[in-house]
């Protein structure tokens, strides 16, 4: 399937139906009154976080969502029936902003969470609640409200417990295809990921955690060169970071440096999550190889995800680093 994390589309609620003027008119009965029914409300359009979708694609083919009006009211007070609904699906993590003017309308995160984003016109009402004691018989209905109509942009941040982020080609493809059953392209020359990717890592008594690994970062990502400002986004609601240097770097604190910068750039808050640093490729690497000292006290790993080498601690950190998350977050509120 194609992935697309970004949409322009148009949602129109329905209208109102028209109150009615009527009059009742029976045998035995020449001047009844005023008995014409409300119009419906018009439809609502929502939108609904799904945990089965993964991507906005179907947003390319259909470019505009409206709902039912409601119907108008009769005579002998019947009421119109209310316009349907229209429910459009997202995946968990859209956010969804108003095209003119980029105000946040709402950020779904939940799967089955809902947002109503244009609301139906309300209904009519019929010529009986105009009547009273001086003005017995009102020719006179009102009309159905107006639905609201506006075109929003959807843009799609991958929801995960673990971000990957390194320079294209430092094995982040390879470490999620080996350790969750993720199955990313892979081969070796840069930019071998177009698209994030999603994988869950089982752990220890049955637990488990989503990991994302994104295309690779270039200096200048956070400017837009290569593909990091497009994807760069999709880390920005992990918990912890697994920045991965390969082993064969020529400088490897240069490289940690220069990734940090990034995504220092992109989002200021992307620093304060927890981060561990791996250096991929040990397989490859001869026996004398020293790992450089790395400011900010950061966890340092060697791992290979050929040989397997420091992968069962890895998932062992990321999991501590996790549950230290989740106590801060529990302590913050």
């Amino acid at each position: 399937m194609k992935f697309v994390d970004a949409a322009k589309i148009y949602v129109k609620a329905g209208n109102g139906g028209n109150g009615c003027m009527s009059f009742r008119r029976e045998k035995f009965v020449p001047k009844g009154g005023p008995d014409g029914g409300d119009g419906g409300r018009g439809g609502h359009v929502y939108l609904k976080a799904n945990g089965q979708l993964s991507t906005l694609l179907d947003f390319r083919y259909r470019k505009r969502y409206e709902a039912q009006r409601g119907a108008h009211g009769q005579g002998a007070k019947k009421n119109g029936k209310m316009g349907k609904d229209v429910v459009i699906p997202v995946p968990c993590g859209t956010v969804v902003r108003n095209a003119e003017n980029g105000e946040l309308l709402a950020d779904l995160t939940q799967d089955g969470e809902e947002f109503l984003v244009a609301r139906g016109g309300r209904g009519g009402k019929g010529n009986p609640h105009f009547a009273s004691a001086t003005h017995q018989a009102p020719r006179y209905a009102e009309p159905g409200g107006k639905g609201e109509g506006l075109e929003i942009e959807l843009e799609l941040k991958l929801i995960a417990d673990v971000g990957l982020v390194g320079f294209p080609n430092a094995g982040k493809s390879t470490l999620i295809s080996v350790i969750s059953a993720a199955k990313p392209k892979i081969a070796d020359y840069p930019f071998t990921t177009l698209v994030p990717n999603l994988g869950i890592v089982q752990y220890r008594n049955y637990n488990s955690f989503v990991m994302a690994d994104i295309p690779g970062i270039i200096e200048g990502a956070a400017e837009g060169k290569g593909l990091g400002l497009q994807f760069l986004k999709h880390i920005e609601r992990t918990k912890v970071l697994a920045v991965l240097v390969s082993a064969e770097s020529d400088d490897i604190g240069a490289e940690y440096a220069m990734l940090l910068k990034e995504m220092k750039k992109f989002d200021l808050e992307m620093l304060g999550k927890p981060r561990v640093l791996l250096i991929t490729k040990m397989d490859i690497v001869p026996e004398d190889f020293s790992c450089p000292e790395i400011a900010n006290e950061v966890k340092v790993l060697k791992v290979s995800s050929i040989t397997g080498q420091g992968l069962e601690e890895l998932k062992d950190v990321l999991w501590e680093k996790l549950e230290q998350s989740r106590d801060l977050k529990s302590e913050a509120k």
